[in-house]
């Protein structure tokens, strides 16, 4: 079949947008109106609503051409702000994708202008529950004072304080995940023009054996994006040994924080 959709990354109004995409063929820039469409036509046989739903169970496929959407926009991003659009954004013709800008280009222009000198950045917490268990054990009264009661106390009575002292330490662990997402999220935010908070993950999803206490999402002028990485580095320094570490990445496109609403 021949490439006739038309599969849509992102748009921005940067007039010379066109030089990067010579050099990241098939890529095409469509001026629409004001703004700039990166873009490339695909055959119908691959991007077809059918044919992506069925596609999409195929990891590999998934994960090569995910991994390309986000890679596209990253590079257009270094040269200008951009609204980036979902994985899969397909378009049946020039015409459809012609109305859709035409529909939407107050929002368009909305969102250019809150994007503008703005950065999306990740920031995940992690903690190794043991290391946290081993330094609550050694730093705490209360587990002191247990055990030593333990360690006088008869076989029977012993038992009983274990399973107490194990208890208190796995209360004291929950306290400080909270405390401690706490101090990191006040003190990263501060730097920040808008957070958002998301689910926590699994470790099979984000290939780190430890337990994730904190997801989220920052978006950040780009002029505080040295004082948050500082300010990162800081709290990893500070807490890293009970256990937790911060995952800071960024810039990512901002997905988070756009809003494309119609006229």
């Amino acid at each position: 079949m021949e490439n006739e959709l038309i599969y849509v990354y992102c748009i921005s109004e940067n007039l010379f947008l066109a030089d990067l995409v010579k050099e990241q063929e098939p890529l095409e820039c469509l001026a629409v109106g004001e703004y700039k469409v990166i873009a490339k036509f695909v055959s119908p046989h691959e991007f077809s609503e059918v044919n992506m739903t069925k596609n999409g169970a195929d990891l590999a496929w998934l994960e090569l051409h995910a991994r390309n959407h986000i890679r596209i926009i990253s590079e257009v991003m270094k040269i200008r702000p951009v609204i980036p659009f979902k994985f899969g954004t397909i378009f049946k013709s020039e015409e459809n994708l012609q109305k859709f800008i035409q529909e939407y280009s107050d929002s368009l222009s909305e969102n250019l202008l809150t994007i503008k000198d703005k950065e999306e950045w990740s920031v995940k917490i992690f903690c190794n529950r043991n290391q946290l268990n081993q330094q609550i054990a050694e730093i705490s009264e209360d587990i002191t004072s247990l055990n030593y009661e333990i360690s006088v106390s008869t076989p029977g009575k012993a038992f009983i304080l274990k399973r107490k002292k194990e208890a208190l330490i796995e209360q004291k662990v929950e306290s400080s995940f909270r405390t401690y997402g706490q101090i990191c999220y006040d003190e990263l935010t501060a730097l920040c023009d808008q957070t958002q908070i998301k689910s926590l993950q699994h470790k099979d999803i984000t290939g780190n054996t430890n337990e994730m206490i904190l997801n989220a999402t920052c978006f950040i002028d780009k002029s505080n994006v040295l004082d948050f990485i500082q300010a990162a580095d800081f709290l990893q320094e500070k807490f890293g040994a009970f256990g937790f570490s911060l995952d800071i990445t960024g810039p990512w496109p901002p997905f988070s924080f756009i809003s494309i609403k119609e006229k």
